[in-house]
């Protein structure tokens, strides 16, 4: 089964009937493809039925390696021109007709309600119905936090609409914001004692039931969702990362550097990947994300341009922020001495990448110089993102990679856990404990004992920041905590780099392109699709779109 798990998440074509999944088109569907299966057969046999959750998890978003969602943040800019982020988002020119979206997911949600419906009803085992049917609500349950964590309050359906039988009363109006986050906390909450500790790679476990419950209780204690500071949700989140801790199965994996390889594809740190095999998916991530020009040759499109705001902040190596006096920090000489995670994720000024030296200096004739007129030639910003990007397949954009995109690992549980708890009760020792951990893999030091909590939350986003950056989690971190409205408006930075005498002057720069505004009263949440509303007249739109 574990060959066949991981090859339909791969297909693009489902295994099973279409019928099933629309309802509408079964009697002309009378003689089947050979690598469907049909309704009448696919709820006889644990075998088949797989077939269809197999396909679910299928759904499972991966990376737009396109136009990451990173880039809609102050993390990144897409180094090609005339991408969403740049042209639509980051300008703030978004509305209901031309928004990206997290809204396509409503598709996933009813094959869950169809796998859940149909295996409830089926004569399987009850084992097999407790595990799977568990599976099926985590897998709901998670698409339904990408709807909110975008949209704010949308539909719950739970059952199987069918527009045939049922008319307009499969158009439903939308839940408010709290009761989509109640709903996705409950559903956790429930399958998790339905669900092992330690299951195939790739499934839903409890552990990753446990995360996502605590990532919506976090999300839902954060400024945004929670603008009186009620104590009781920063202290809900922060037992719920407790017992992912508490399960004792997860550690940090020993190499940041090598952590996103495919070889290490579900090592220790993994609570929930989405699964890939070489040639699909995430394939081409290395020619899309990596470096532009290696050695005078196009080996990548540079889709993931670190700008100069995320790169002030990862620490020197004695642990202390750039802006602290005794840090040693030169901006004349700015990436001597700075911490491990910074050397494994960016690739900057006369650093070396796959036997070259990369130079992003003005002047020189670089193809890699900055490109500050962001007209698609080389980095926008001065830097190019390596984090995950494996050295094998980069110099030739080899799409046998086969690399899983994580979606929950365990440093961001620890850092979760310590943002919780700081704010339920102050910094102590368990808040250390936790976000000691992650910085100790990277060779840094403890923090200082006797921070204040104020001290400690600017810690925490810091180390969260650098540690889970290129994840796409940062755009989410600047909702939750209200500071998109300042991070996202003005412009993000670059370095610019010119010879004068002989010698690099670094002088910091708004990046090309890099010009960004977020409106408060509205860019919280993305509008409703002007297509979904179209179609469903329930639909309330999101204020001020």
């Amino acid at each position: 089964m574990k060959k066949q798990f991981h090859r339909i998440l791969s297909l693009a074509i489902p295994v099973f009937s279409l019928a099933l999944v629309f309802g509408a088109c079964s009697k002309y569907l009378e003689v089947l493809p050979k690598q469907q299966v049909s309704d009448a057969t696919l709820w006889t046999t644990p075998e088949n039925a797989d077939l269809f959750l197999n396909n679910i998890y299928a759904s499972v978003p991966t990376l737009d390696t396109g136009d990451p969602w990173e880039n809609f943040s102050d993390n990144s800019l897409n180094g090609q021109a005339g991408r969403v982020s740049t042209n639509v988002y980051g300008p703030g020119i978004y509305n209901p007709a031309n928004t990206p979206n997290r809204w396509n997911h409503y598709t996933n949600i009813r094959k869950c309600n169809l796998f859940i419906e149909k295996a409830t009803a089926s004569p399987l085992s009850e084992s097999w119905k407790k595990t799977r049917l568990a599976e099926a609500r985590f897998l709901r349950a998670y698409f339904y936090s990408l709807l909110w964590t975008y949209h704010g309050g949308v539909p719950l359906i739970t059952d199987v609409l069918n527009i045939n039988e049922q008319g307009d009363a499969v158009f439903r109006a939308r839940n408010t914001s709290d009761e989509t986050a109640a709903f996705i906390i409950s559903e956790c909450g429930a399958i998790e004692a339905d669900l092992p500790v330690t299951a195939e790679s790739g499934r839903a476990t409890k552990g990753a039931a446990l995360t996502l419950k605590g990532a919506t209780e976090l999300f839902n204690a954060s400024p945004l969702k929670n603008p009186s500071g009620e104590q009781a949700r920063w202290e809900q989140a922060a037992a719920t990362f407790k017992k992912v801790m508490d399960l004792n199965k997860y550690s940090l994996f020993a190499d940041y550097g090598t952590l996103f390889y495919e070889d290490n594809n579900n090592n220790v740190e993994v609570i929930f990947s989405r699964q890939h095999l070489g040639g699909t998916s995430l394939a081409n991530y290395i020619g899309q994300i990596g470096p532009r020009f290696v050695n005078g040759s196009l080996t990548g499109w540079g889709h993931v341009d670190p700008t100069q705001d995320l790169v002030d902040e990862y620490a020197m190596a004695n642990g202390r922020p750039i802006t602290d006096p005794a840090s040693g920090y030169n901006p004349q000489n700015p990436y001597v001495n700075r911490e491990k995670r910074f050397y494994q994720s960016i690739i900057y000024d006369e650093s070396e990448w796959l036997g070259a030296k990369m130079i992003m200096k003005q002047g020189v004739g670089s193809l890699n110089a900055t490109d500050l007129n962001n007209s698609s030639i080389s980095t926008r910003t001065g830097y190019y993102v390596i984090k995950g990007v494996n050295p094998r397949y980069a110099g030739a954009q080899d799409n046998g990679n086969s690399a899983n995109w994580i979606i929950f690992r365990y440093a961001e549980v620890l850092l979760s856990y310590a943002e919780a708890r700081n704010e339920a009760t102050g910094p102590d020792q368990s808040v250390y404990d936790a976000v000691n951990a992650v910085r100790r893999r990277s060779a840094l030091p403890d923090l200082t004992p006797g921070l204040s909590k104020a001290d400690m939350r600017t810690a925490i986003h810091r180390e969260r920041r650098v540690e889970l950056a290129f994840e796409e989690k940062r755009l989410p971190d600047l909702l939750r905590l209200k500071l998109a409205e300042t991070k996202l408006n003005g412009t993000v930075h670059a370095i610019r780099i010119d010879l004068v005498g002989g010698k690099p002057v670094y002088t910091v720069v708004p990046a090309g392109g890099g010009a960004k505004v977020f409106d408060p009263a509205k860019n919280y949440v993305l509008p409703i699709p002007q297509s979904a509303i179209d179609k469903n007249q329930q639909l309330e739109q999101n204020p001020n779109y």
